[in-house]
């Protein structure tokens, strides 16, 4: 184990700056201003002008501030940086610039045909050090990942880093040839075809609904979401997770360590993408954005681990007295990825909050985060952090685009046209999810089947429907309703066996029932209720949300009739 380091704490400028509730900013320009006169204080350095990234609406302060932070605050004047460009800064050869990747002193990068050190860029870039996955090679593709890059004043930023142009020598048609560029998703892992493919690269694929019939999802079938590559990591490597206290304390734990000086626990849980069953709202009320899932974006598993509280402690964390600047959990994985929970679930004794390692009591799949991943039962699985290399304690949310933009909710009547954007500080991130359930199996029974028939106590011909059912929060459902003909009738469905392991209702409820053809309409609905007897409204419209997310109305499937 490593000593312990002090350093400040992260989210000093953020907190000096939004935690003044007497303090307001009209613009971006303020904010610039404000920002620079804080940094120039706690660092006594010079800082280089920044343009603001975007333009915004005079309430809009908050994202304005995110928008400048996102470009990132450098301390130095390009004239003193680039030490090692090359005398003649005119032509560069490409064999020169691999070079200058991950593991030498200095990074450069190219794009286009332009060439750029930004070495003195990366401890103030806002994604980290994954920005030296580039280093040494072509930045184009994986700023083409990010939208946040493909603007102008990203662009001029840099510029000010730029130190020569590839020499014509290695150029094809005048460009840097193909097979000089990287891929970035060139080691994922390979994926199991019965998944439902959404999206390549990143990998977005959902377990098809036929194969959710069982209780615990198979790995090799446990729907995948990926908003960028698969970090790639070889077992028995020094991987460490570093926790950082709200004092700016920093303790970090090996693999070996989290594995055998913790006690290891196993909870059954969901994992459910926010934006399960988003194509049954876009087909229901509107055209929602993002990937069009299906009903096969969640999964049940076992996952094994160390307690998250069990880990604070050790690094000196007062379990039972937190500090008052100590309100939230930030999670950031090694691709770039980052989100957090409130600090309550962190450390809540009946929250089973993990550092899994397992899955199904096997080591963590490569797409579901091996080595470590968060594990935040009852909470969307946007916040289970996967590839989890730091976690710090803080008075303020997470920062990154996943916590603050991507997964919130907004009113039906919310839409942005073309060049506008909302507010997205007016709405709170997604934690814990609602009431869903979803059919995933119809089957017609004809009455030769006794057997079969006779599990469900009918004698005639009927039609067989299985689902699952799950609330967030560690609500258990105790109810799912199923209507033969759309709404007008409605009838209870079996609630089988849920060997679930955990201090909640953190795993799915599977349901099944049959229906007597002779009472059958032309659609099925399901919905279910959870122990606070919340239930899922009947329309998409009434939930409409054009990000897509929490989609929950009554599932509906139509039935056709043998002819």
């Amino acid at each position: 184990m490593r000593a312990c380091l002090r350093r400040p704490p992260v989210g000093w400028l953020h907190s000096r700056i939004f935690d003044n509730p007497n303090t307001h900013y009209s613009n971006l320009s303020t904010v610039h201003t404000v920002i620079r006169a804080q940094v120039a204080r706690q660092k006594h350095t010079l800082i280089r002008p920044l343009k603001p990234q975007w333009t915004a609406a005079p309430h809009a302060a908050g994202a304005a501030l995110l928008a400048v932070l996102s470009i990132g605050i450098t301390t130095v004047f390009p004239s003193d940086v680039h030490a090692e460009a090359p005398a003649d800064s005119g032509k560069i050869r490409l064999s020169e610039v691999r070079e200058h990747g991950r593991s030498a002193e200095r990074f450069w990068v190219v794009k286009g045909t332009r060439i750029y050190d930004i070495t003195d860029w990366v401890p103030n870039h806002p994604g980290g050090d994954v920005i030296l996955r580039a280093a040494g090679g072509n930045i184009e593709p994986y700023w083409q990942i990010f939208s946040i890059h493909q603007k102008q004043d990203v662009y001029d930023i840099l510029e000010q880093y730029y130190i020569g142009d590839v020499d014509p020598q290695d150029l094809v048609d005048g460009k840097v040839p193909t097979d000089q560029i990287d891929d970035p998703f060139q080691s994922d892992p390979s994926r199991d075809e019965r998944l439902r493919v959404l999206s390549e690269k990143p990998c977005n694929a959902e377990t098809p609904a036929s194969e959710l019939s069982d209780y615990i999802t198979p790995n090799k079938i446990f729907y995948v979401r990926n908003h960028l590559w698969v970090p790639s990591f070889t077992e028995g490597s020094d991987y460490e997770i570093t926790v950082e206290l709200p004092d700016g304390e920093e303790k970090s734990y090996t693999l070996e360590e989290l594995q055998t000086k913790f006690k290891q626990y196993t909870v059954t849980a969901v994992l459910q993408c926010s934006g399960n069953r988003r194509a049954h709202m876009s087909a229901g009320a509107r055209v929602a954005r993002g990937l069009q899932w299906n009903v096969g974006a969640i999964g049940n598993a076992e996952w094994t681990g160390a307690r998250l509280r069990d880990i604070l402690k050790d690094a000196g964390f007062d379990l039972e007295n937190p500090p008052e600047d100590a309100k939230h959990a930030q999670f950031s994985g090694a691709e770039a990825y980052g989100a957090s929970i409130p600090i309550d679930k962190a450390i809540d004794r009946l929250g089973d909050v993990l550092l899994a390692t397992k899955m199904n009591g096997e080591p963590l799949p490569p797409d579901h985060g091996y080595p470590v991943r968060a594990l935040v039962p009852g909470n969307v699985a946007a916040r289970s952090v996967k590839w989890l290399r730091r976690i710090t304690i803080s008075e303020d949310e997470s920062q990154s685009q996943w916590q603050q933009r991507d997964y919130k909710c907004f009113g039906p009547n919310v839409v942005p046209s073309p060049g506008s954007s909302v507010d997205w500080g007016s709405a709170p991130a997604i934690q814990e999810t609602p009431v869903q359930s979803a059919i995933t199996q119809m089957r017609d029974i004809e009455s030769e089947h006794r057997d079969i028939l006779n599990v469900y106590g009918l004698a005639e011909d009927a039609v067989c429907l299985e689902g699952y059912a799950f609330a967030g929060g560690g609500r258990r459902i105790v109810r799912v309703d199923v209507s033969p003909d759309d709404g007008i009738s409605w009838r209870q469905a079996e609630l089988l066996p849920s060997p679930s392991k955990g201090s909640r209702a953190w795993g799915w409820q599977l349901w099944r029932i049959a229906v007597p053809k002779n009472q059958m309409g032309r659609r099925f609905a399901v919905k279910a209720v959870d122990d606070a007897y919340n239930t899922q409204p009947e329309s998409y419209e009434a939930s409409y949300n054009f990000r897509g997310n929490l989609a929950q109305a009554w599932h509906r499937v139509p039935y056709d009739r043998p002819t």
